[in-house]
């Protein structure tokens, strides 16, 4: 369970945590994260359930599109064009991080937890799930005007379906490494080999 935050949890959302990083850590995968909205609270979670702090490796917190710029390397381009919540800057983020950790997987999140701009819809979320040999996977959630704490809250919940789906690989997946163009080759041919076996 939770240590510091499990008074601020519902119990089937900290169940579901525990549970998550269980399977990741049976599964030898690490993973990063890069908040906007959430501000470090993904992270925070991680690392407080006793026993699986190995599984998370490294978190930002980027919570202005300058830090998004600076840390994770989005394009200023995709922020002028789309807005900083929108799906192809919460690809971006996944994708960034995940190139510039050593971790099999990325979550990123960027969203509205509560009221912002004119223009805004408060509770509107992206998150995206990067990792080598997967598609990158993005939700978009509209969690309504339900206060910042419950947002952040439905966020955690929406995050954790996702690594819920990506910590179900194979045993014998390629460990954390840098990914490069020769580890996208060897990845290729580790595919091969299971197909071969299959």
């Amino acid at each position: 369970m939770a240590e510091t935050l499990s008074p601020a949890l519902p119990e089937p959302l900290e169940r579901a945590v525990h549970a998550v990083l269980r399977r990741l850590h049976e599964a030898g995968l690490k993973v990063g994260t890069a908040e906007s909205c959430t501000g470090g609270l993904l992270a925070s979670l991680f690392t407080d359930v006793p026993g699986y702090g190995h599984v998370f490796e490294s978190g930002l917190v980027v919570y202005t599109d300058a830090a998004k710029q600076r840390l994770l390397g989005v394009d200023p381009r995709l922020i002028a064009e789309h807005g900083a919540v929108s799906r192809v800057v919460a690809v971006a983020m996944a994708e960034n991080l995940f190139a510039r950790a050593d971790i099999n997987l990325a979550l990123a999140i960027t969203g509205f937890a509560g009221r912002a701009g004119a223009d805004d819809e408060p509770g509107l979320v992206y998150l995206a799930r990067a990792g080598r040999g997967q598609p990158t996977v993005c939700r978009e959630e509209h969690f309504g005007d339900i206060g910042r704490g419950a947002t952040r809250l439905k966020c955690i919940e929406a995050a954790v379906a996702l690594l819920e789906d990506a910590s179900r690989l194979p045993p014998d997946f390629p460990p954390s490494r840098p990914f490069t163009c020769r580890k996208a080759r060897a990845l290729s041919r580790w595919g091969e080999q299971r197909r071969e076996g299959a």
